[in-house]
């Protein structure tokens, strides 16, 4: 009976905290889309900026954040779950474990702009990738290991052994048990550290700042890989501190917060898919 009044006291503030987080979120993002909507046009879409013609665009940042997405991913997705499936699955060693526990775990508590630091006396510098689009994704990429090894980690440890026991008990090796069962079964798992990796490669900033740059060029793939470029995050920076086009910078913010919507709602979709395959 003593606990009664307490356990409605502390009801009322867990409602109260849901409330005021809610509503902060919901008018952030309202904000910001009434501010930005405005100012996006089909002309700030499709064109680069010209200081002769006094016109802005943001095409090739667009571009360059797709190309920095998809080649960020083609490294850090088969590391990170490569290391996952060691780690929960092959590793007997349990001081390398933990020894690889926790390099990642302090690899995830490192800011962003010591790894912009890193990435130009590394990439840009000692291996001679200068200021490129490839450096701004090596730098990401051990930006974003950490959080997709933990995550498929925690999603392979969901998966109960007695899936693996009747694989084996069939007659499956190792590796086709990990391939057949394992995997399909922590699906959920895996794209969330997809989703969060591409959430932080939208939102980063200052390592690209010193790694990628800020050129606003429009380059095919494979040029971009060794030019330098700026992103989504990078133009929004440049043209809010820079040259004060506040418009332009909420625009940028705008399209940013409806790619993230997007693909959270893809990543929600492919979830409840794999769920009901499974």
């Amino acid at each position: 009976m003593r606990k009664k009044p307490f356990d409605i006291y502390m009801k009322i503030f867990c409602y109260i905290s849901i409330i005021l987080v809610g509503l902060l979120s919901f008018s952030l993002v309202c904000y910001v889309l009434v501010k930005g909507a405005k100012n996006i046009s089909w002309q700030l879409l499709s064109t680069s900026p010209s200081y002769l013609e006094e016109r802005i665009g943001i095409l090739p940042d667009i571009v360059n954040t797709i190309y920095l997405v998809i080649t960020t991913l083609i490294v850090v997705l088969p590391l990170g779950e490569g290391a996952a499936i060691y780690l929960n699955e092959y590793a007997t060693n349990r001081k390398l474990t933990s020894l690889i526990d926790f390099a990642s775990e302090t690899l995830a508590g490192i800011p962003s702009i010591i790894y912009g630091l890193a990435g130009m006396l590394i990439f840009c510098q000692f291996l001679r990738l200068k200021t490129s689009l490839l450096s701004g994704s090596l730098t990401l990429v051990m930006m974003t290991l950490p959080t997709v090894i933990r995550t498929t980690q925690e999603s392979l440890k969901t998966v109960p052994n007695s899936y693996r026991e009747g694989a084996f008990a069939l007659g499956a090796g190792k590796w086709r048990v990990v391939r057949t069962v394992v995997l399909p079964s922590s699906i959920q798992g895996i794209l969330t550290g997809c989703i969060l990796s591409i959430g932080r490669i939208l939102g980063e900033s200052a390592a690209l700042l010193f790694t990628m740059g800020f050129a606003h060029t429009l380059n095919n793939y494979f040029t971009a890989l060794g030019s330098s470029g700026a992103t989504l995050t990078v133009a929004l920076y440049v043209y809010a501190k820079e040259q004060g086009e506040f418009g332009v910078a909420f625009a940028i913010a705008a399209i940013l917060l409806i790619l993230t919507i997007l693909i959270n709602l893809i990543t929600f979709f492919l979830e409840r898919y794999f769920e009901r395959r499974n």
